[in-house]
């Protein structure tokens, strides 16, 4: 059977949401964009996009001059409606599904017989039949898939994305895709719709696997930073050089260890493998190891930074980057940041923040009077102690010698060989 869309409600339009809901405009659908904030909702309806992110301003202005395009604050009438909103954790490291429910609570006053619910935002195995649980309390009229298999009138399922800042526009179309209905023909009519504009593969499961699928492949890259941050630890305690080491244990046509940094950060890696490790912690030793030593690594660099603060008369740091990756605006989750607003705390030093993705630092660290937004040629003349948390493009082109009399505490070997002797 074959799926013809002309109208698709994306809910929540943020990091995921925002690409997603203008890639689908740009292939012919209507698509109807709804976020709380009004805010974002404004800059959508002016053609902007809300955050950076390389091609998406562009991508959204041209959907929303061709009327493809619009965003609201309020859900209406659709044929398909994608969930992409925030899942954080709890306190006790269970995902906290309550934007889920309330995206759910909310389209369920306009869903009618035929449309199709997709779930996008990572959450924990389960979420969504919870999901269709949450509608059928709203909407007791409609037959759901769980309960009428063979004739239900909503279809549902899981499709997580798999996008990387700074790529989204190309990654979301180009990328395979992983579609897990609740039914077969739950897959069936979600696989229509992805097929409308992703040129990857799309791979059939159920929706349980699809969302284990989501966990594992991000508890797997923390697995992995936290062996390369175990490894630079070691190598600070043998005064090795652990990007030397790295770099060639990788000409082993078997070896692919990733670099080490100062932590892991984002709205995936730092908090999708609590969801496994939460709900079964007996069964995931090793994935609650990668997380400790991927959370203490932020501390091991600030205790890095101390001695040079302590030895310098008047110190100046030049903090470079806040993002939790190269060369993007998105600060959650960053261990950056983390870093900068513990130094913002102790009041005993001036900073130079280097962040050339934002105009306004966080409120967590504008409130200090001693943190400054710097320009990055302006914190390379005034700091005397460089700390490198971010590896921005722009940061590579610096003159070593300029600053060669400097302690450096680079935590991604961006300077690699000069840091390292300091």
């Amino acid at each position: 059977m074959v799926h013809k869309f002309k109208k698709v409600s994306v809910i929540g339009l943020g990091y995921i949401g925002l690409p997603t809901a203008a890639t689908i405009a740009s292939h012919g659908a209507e698509v109807i964009g709804v976020d709380v904030s009004e805010t974002a909702v404004n800059a959508i309806n002016q053609g902007k996009a809300h955050f950076s992110e390389p091609d998406l301003d562009m991508l959204v202005r041209s959907a929303v001059l061709s009327k493809k395009l619009r965003a609201q604050t309020e859900p209406e009438e659709a044929e398909v409606f994608i969930i992409a909103v925030p899942t954080p954790f709890l306190e006790d490291h269970s995902g906290d599904l309550s934007f889920v429910e309330a995206a759910a609570r909310a389209i369920a006053k306009v869903l009618k017989p035929g449309n199709l619910v997709i779930l996008e935002s990572t959450s924990p195995v389960g979420t969504t039949q919870k999901l269709c649980r949450w509608i059928a309390e709203e909407r007791s009229d409609l037959r759901m898939p769980d309960r009428h298999p063979s004739n239900p009138d909503i279809h549902f399922a899981y499709c997580p994305e798999r996008i990387l800042p700074g790529r989204m526009v190309f990654e979301l179309v180009e990328n395979d895709r992983i579609i897990g209905g609740i039914t077969e023909a739950c897959t069936d009519k979600a696989e229509a719709l992805y097929g409308l504009f992703v040129r990857g593969v799309l791979h059939r499961t159920t929706a349980p696997t699809a969302e284990l699928i989501k966990i594992i492949e991000n508890a797997y890259r923390d697995v992995n930073i936290a062996f390369a941050n175990e490894i630079s630890t070691v190598c600070e305690e043998l005064d090795l050089n652990a990007w030397e080491a790295i770099r060639l244990a990788n000409r082993h046509p078997r070896v692919n260890i990733l670099n080490p940094g100062p932590g892991v950060g984002g709205h995936c890696i730092a908090i999708d493998p609590w969801f496994l490790i939460s709900r079964l912690p007996e069964k995931t030793p090793l994935m609650k190891m990668a997380r400790t030593v991927n959370d203490q690594k932020p501390e091991e660099v600030l205790a890095k930074v101390r001695p040079h603060i302590e030895r310098a008369q008047r110190p100046i740091i030049a903090c470079l980057g806040l993002a939790y990756k190269p060369d993007v605006d998105d600060l959650r989750e960053s261990p950056a940041l983390y870093i900068v607003e513990q130094l913002a705390k102790e009041n005993n030093t001036d900073l130079l923040v280097v962040e050339p993705h934002i105009e306004v630092l966080p409120p967590s660290i504008e409130q200090y009077d001693r943190v400054k937004l710097s320009t990055f040629d302006d914190a390379m003349r005034q700091a005397n102690i460089f700390l490198v948390l971010v590896g921005h493009k722009e940061f590579s082109k610096v003159d070593i010698q300029e600053i060669n009399q400097y302690p450096v505490v680079d935590t991604i070997g961006l300077w690699e060989a000069w840091a390292f002797k300091s």
